[in-house]
């Protein structure tokens, strides 16, 4: 049986204090709305996403599925029952998802799906710490569930049960939007309730029934507070599977990663390196401390750092080094390449064995165009050089210290390109007194 989800994301994010909807916040550089999109195309087979009007870069980041406007914020019952035009004749079972709820696991949505195999609608439930103004799932002596009660709406008995409601639900399509348009608004808020179809499929003799799951992964994330505790939750499940992959964390709290980071086995990692998305970092490469990378890779036996930035389309290859106050951007160092102490590589192509001196940069923007830079295999570039691009730089060539190069220079060939020094006898520092 085909299966479809269907991702609540119209939140403006309000209580975040924030101008782009609340979807759109990132959680170890992906957005909450992608999080949740990765999860539920592991285990459905359609998503359609529900946003607000006027979010084109919401709209950008949940393609390729289709996208419905939920023009009114009438409610999550409301919002669920806008995906209808796209599912209503859909024959298969749809779930309700929330892109503040990014943190939801396949393994838990499969065992929702699986659940509801058993039942006529099946839910999420948790048992929180501090239950808080969670809804509350009420059941029956056999453990099913006879309805959910928003906490606005609950008695103080019905609010003192445990089992709280992540409203998320499955249900076949066939059955779920008519009872998403019989909910009714006469409650404290005045809003179409999601949770009211709880109470409908048990009118509809349908049974009813709940898995749980960790709180950890079905908190909702509503303010920039719980935003860093999500992201302080995800940073802690990468850094454990980083160190079981075989990576080293010297110290660990410290390492920022991206979703996607990719390490290979032996890897070191300093103290205060993040990691932003893009990045693969294959075997027995040291990253030292305060280094930042993105996009970028770095092959086998690479020494990064400290105090390194690795920018987007750039490749160290194997055994190469950069340094301190490095960077590079869309540059290739060549295998065993060194580029070791404040300097700027980039739009650079650079040879195996290049040396490349303190202080040299690619100047690769005119105003108006980039243009590229090749440095040969065994070139050594001198401290203070400036290499104005387009220009190449021969194999084996050697530019000498303090030249700004314009024009290619040959392979083997030394390159000089400044002012020819002059010393003038007696011309020394001389003080306010004219004495030397």
């Amino acid at each position: 049986m085909s299966t479809a989800a269907v991702i609540l994301a119209a939140g403006l994010g309000t209580r975040m204090r924030s101008r782009q909807p609340k979807a759109l916040h990132p959680i170890a550089a992906r957005p909450m709305l992608r999080h949740i999109l990765a999860a539920a195309t592991e285990v459905f087979d359609r998503a359609v996403v529900v946003i607000g009007p006027d979010m084109p870069e919401l709209e950008r980041i949940a393609a390729p599925h289709p996208v419905v406007v939920q023009v009114d914020r009438l409610g999550t019952g409301h919002a669920a029952l806008q995906a209808a035009a796209l599912l209503e004749d859909f024959a298969g079972d749809v779930a309700v998802l929330y892109a503040d709820n990014p943190l939801i696991t396949p393994e838990t949505l499969r065992r929702l799906a699986a659940a509801r195999g058993e039942a006529g609608l099946a839910l999420v439930a948790m048992r929180p710490v501090d239950p808080g103004r969670y809804g509350r799932v009420l059941t029956d002596a056999t453990g099913d569930v006879q309805r959910v009660v928003e906490w606005a709406d609950a008695t103080p008995a019905e609010r003192e049960v445990g089992l709280c409601n992540a409203g998320v639900i499955c249900a076949p399509a066939s059955k779920l939007f008519g009872w998403l348009r019989a909910i009714r608004n006469d409650n404290a808020k005045g809003e179409y309730y999601l949770t009211d179809a709880v109470a409908l499929a048990r009118q509809d003799g349908q049974r009813v029934v709940a898995i749980e799951a960790p709180e950890a992964e079905l908190r909702g994330i509503n303010s920039r507070a719980e935003l860093a505790a999500a992201e302080a939750s995800v940073q802690a499940r990468l850094r454990a599977a980083a160190m079981a992959g075989g990576a080293t964390l010297i110290q660990p709290d410290s390492v920022t990663f991206a979703f996607d980071t990719q390490l290979g086995q032996d890897v070191t990692i300093g103290p205060n390196v993040v990691f932003g998305p893009g990045v693969v970092v294959e075997d027995e490469v040291e990253i030292r401390a305060f280094s930042h990378l993105e996009g970028c890779i770095v092959r086998n036996g690479a020494v990064i750092g400290p105090f390194a930035r690795l920018r987007p389309g750039t490749l160290v290859e194997r055994a190469a080094h950069v340094g301190n106050f490095v960077e590079l951007k869309a540059t290739v160092l060549g295998e065993g390449a060194k580029a070791n102490h404040l300097s700027y590589l980039g739009d650079a192509t650079i040879g195996a064995g290049a040396n490349i001196g303190a202080g040299t940069i690619t100047c690769n923007y005119d105003g108006v165009n980039k243009h590229r830079t090749e440095i040969g295999a065994g070139a050594f570039i001198g401290s203070d050089s400036a290499l104005v691009a387009p220009v190449r730089v021969g194999a084996r060539a050697l530019v000498a210290a303090g030249s700004v190069i314009t024009e290619d220079v040959p392979d083997d060939a030394l390159a000089i390109a400044r002012g020819r020094q002059a010393n003038k006898p007696g011309r020394g520092f001389r003080g306010k007194g004219g004495k030397a």
